[in-house]
C-alpha cells in the first residue's frame, strides 16, 4: 500500500495519526451503544437480554465474517470515497436504530452494522500502521487504541446514564451517528482522492465462503446465547442451530483447503504460538465475563443505582490504564511473553479468590476497591501482548488469517463465556435457593422468628395488618434468593480462579512462549 501522497500536503503527521484513530473508533459506538444499558435496551425493543446479548454477537459476528472479503472493497473503490461513503452508512444506520421497535429489524440493521464495521477496518489500521517507523511508537500507538476500546464501556454506559437522566436515549444514537460524520468531514478535508491499491474486481469474492462462515457463526452464536433458556437439546431449535453450525463449519473448512487461493489459511494452525494465542485469548475472555456477576450484585444485592455503577466502573478502566501502561513498558524492554502473561492471567486469579469472599449481603466501595483495580490491570496488561502475540506468530502472507484468528478467540471467548456463566448462575441459584428453601417450614423457630420481626418492621412502618405477613413473606423469600445469588457467585469465582491458577502454571512450563514476539514480521493488523 502506497500512502505517501494520499493525505493533503498541508496535513502534519501527528494530525494525521490522530485522524486515523478517531475513524478506528467507530466500532467503540457501534459495539458499546446498547450493551452500555443493557436493561433499558431490552425494555425498548421489548425483548428479554439474552436477545440483545444476541444482537451484539450478529455485529460482533458479521464483522468477523466479513473480514474475509473486505479488502476486496477497498482495493476496488478509491480510498477516500470508499470510507466517505462506508461512515455515512454507519451514521445512517446508527440513526435509523433510534426508530425500530421491532426485533427482526433491529437484528438486521445489527448485521449490516457489523459489514459496515469490518469494512474500513484494514485500510484505516494500514494507514496508521505506516504512520510509525520504529517497534516503540507501534507498541505507544495501539496500546492507546486498545485501550480505548477497553474503556468505551464504561465510558458509554456513564454517557447512557447521564442521556437517560437528562434526554430521551434515542439522542445518545443520535450523537453517535453525528460522529460518523464527523469521520466523513474529517477524510473528505485531509485525503486526497487517488487509487492506492491495484484495483480488483468485484467479481473475485468469495462468496461462498464470506456465507458459510457467517451462517456457522451466526448459528453457533444462536445456539450458545439461547441453549439455557431453551433447555439445551430438548428444543428443536437448538438441535436445528447446532447442526447447522457445525455442517457450515465443515463445508467452510473443506472448500479452504480445496482450492489454490483460500480466504482463510487453514495452515496458519500448524503454528504452535497461532494455536496458543487462540486458546489464551479464548480463556482470557471467559474469564473476564465473570464481572457482569460483580456488577449484577451492585444492582441487585448491593442496591447501587445505575449512576453510581456506571461511576464506579472508572476505577476499573483506572486498572485498565496502569495494565496497558505497564504492558507497553514490558514489550518495549522486550520482556519475554510468558512473564507477561503469567502476570496478567495472575492479578485476574487474585481478584477472583478476594472477590470470593466480598460476595456479601452489604458491602462499602472501599472494601471492593483494591481488587477491583486489580482485575482492570490483569486485563490492560494482556490484552495489547495478546493481540500482537496472536497477529505475529504466523508469516506475513498468513497475516490476515492471524488477525481472524484474533477476532475469533475474543468473539467466540465472550459469546461462551456469557453461556458459561448464564448456565452456571442459573443452576447454581437453583440448586442453593432450594437447599435454603427446605428450612422455611411452619415448625421451624428460626423461620417465624424471622418473619415475625419482618412483619413487625412493616407494622412501624405504617401497613395494615393484612399486608404484614404477604410483604414478610415476601421479603424473607427475596433474601434467600440473594443468599442464593451470593454463594453462587462466590462459587463461580473460586472455579474460576483454580482454572486460572492452572492455566498460569501452563503457561509457565509451554516452551513456545521463552521468546518476545516480532512486531515487524506481520504488516497487517485487523484483530
Amino acid at each position: 500500500m502506497n500512502n505517501q501522497s494520499i493525505f493533503k500536503s498541508w496535513v502534519p503527521n501527528w494530525a494525521i495519526i490522530i485522524i486515523l484513530f478517531v475513524c478506528l473508533l467507530h466500532s467503540m459506538i457501534l459495539l458499546g451503544v446498547y450493551t452500555s444499558n443493557v436493561t433499558y435496551a431490552a425494555s425498548f425493543l421489548d425483548i428479554e437480554p439474552e436477545d440483545l446479548q444476541y444482537g451484539m454477537c450478529v455485529t460482533y459476528g458479521t464483522l468477523l465474517a466479513s473480514i474475509l472479503i473486505e479488502s476486496r472493497f477497498s482495493s476496488y473503490f478509491p480510498t477516500k470515497n470508499y470510507l466517505m461513503a462506508v461512515y455515512s452508512l454507519i451514521a445512517i444506520t446508527i440513526v435509523s436504530s433510534a426508530y425500530v421497535s421491532s426485533f427482526e429489524v433491529f437484528l438486521l440493521l445489527r448485521v449490516f452494522e457489523g459489514i459496515l464495521m469490518a469494512l474500513p477496518v484494514i485500510t484505516v489500521r494500514q494507514l496508521l500502521i505506516e504512520r510509525f517507523h520504529s517497534k516503540n511508537a507501534i507498541i505507544i500507538g495501539f496500546s492507546f487504541y486498545y485501550g480505548a476500546l477497553l474503556l468505551s464501556t464504561p465510558f458509554i454506559m456513564n454517557i447512557a446514564v447521564w442521556f437517560l437522566d437528562n434526554y430521551d436515549w434515542k439522542y445518545m444514537l443520535y450523537v453517535s451517528g453525528a460522529l460518523q460524520v464527523l469521520n466523513v468531514f474529517l477524510i473528505m478535508i485531509t485525503f486526497r482522492g487517488h487509487r492506492i491499491t491495484k484495483k480488483i474486481p468485484l467479481y473475485q469474492i468469495d462468496w461462498i465462503s464470506y456465507f458459510l462462515v457467517l451462517t456457522s457463526i451466526l448459528t453457533g452464536a444462536y445456539f450458545f446465547v439461547y441453549a439455557e433458556k431453551m433447555y439445551w437439546f430438548e428444543s428443536s431449535q437448538m438441535v436445528l442451530s447446532l447442526a447447522v453450525f457445525l455442517i457450515t463449519t465443515g463445508l467452510f473448512i473443506f472448500k479452504e483447503l480445496s482450492v489454490k487461493r483460500p480466504s482463510f489459511h487453514l495452515e496458519a494452525f500448524s503454528y504452535a504460538n497461532l494455536r496458543i494465542g487462540l486458546l489464551l485469548f479464548f480463556l482470557f475472555y471467559i474469564s473476564r465475563a465473570t464481572l457482569s456477576l460483580c456488577h449484577g450484585a451492585m444492582f441487585s444485592i448491593w442496591n447501587w443505582d445505575p449512576s453510581r455503577v456506571a461511576a464506579v466502573q472508572y476505577i476499573n478502566g483506572l486498572g485498565n490504564v496502569i495494565g496497558l501502561v505497564l504492558s507497553a513498558v514490558f514489550l518495549m524492554k522486550a520482556m519475554p511473553t510468558k512473564y507477561i502473561f503469567m502476570l496478567g492471567f495472575s492479578l485476574i486469579a487474585v481478584y477472583h479468590f478476594w472477590f470470593t469472599f466480598l460476595f456479601v449481603p452489604d458491602i462499602a466501595l472501599t472494601d471492593i476497591l483494591i481488587p477491583y483495580v486489580l482485575q482492570g490491570i490483569g486485563v490492560g496488561l494482556l490484552f495489547v501482548p495478546l493481540v500482537l502475540f496472536t497477529t505475529s506468530s504466523v508469516p506475513q502472507k498468513m497475516a490476515a488469517t492471524s488477525g481472524i484468528v484474533a477476532v475469533s478467540g475474543r468473539f467466540w471467548g465472550s459469546t461462551i463465556g456469557f453461556c458459561v456463566m448464564q448456565n452456571a448462575v442459573v443452576f447454581l441459584q437453583k440448586k442453593h435457593f432450594l437447599k435454603f428453601s427446605q428450612f422455611l417450614t411452619a415448625n421451624s423457630f428460626e423461620t417465624q422468628d424471622a418473619i415475625s420481626k419482618t412483619a413487625q418492621s412493616f407494622m412501624d412502618k405504617g401497613y395494615s395488618l393484612d399486608n404484614v405477613n404477604t410483604l414478610a413473606l415476601k421479603k424473607t423469600l427475596s433474601n434467600i434468593t440473594k443468599q442464593a445469588t451470593l454463594l453462587s457467585d462466590m462459587e463461580i469465582y473460586t472455579t474460576v480462579g483454580y482454572g486460572l491458577l492452572v492455566l498460569i502454571i501452563f503457561i509457565g512450563f509451554n516452551q513456545h512462549l521463552k521468546q518476545s514476539f516480532n512486531l515487524f514480521k506481520s504488516k497487517l493488523w485487523i484483530s
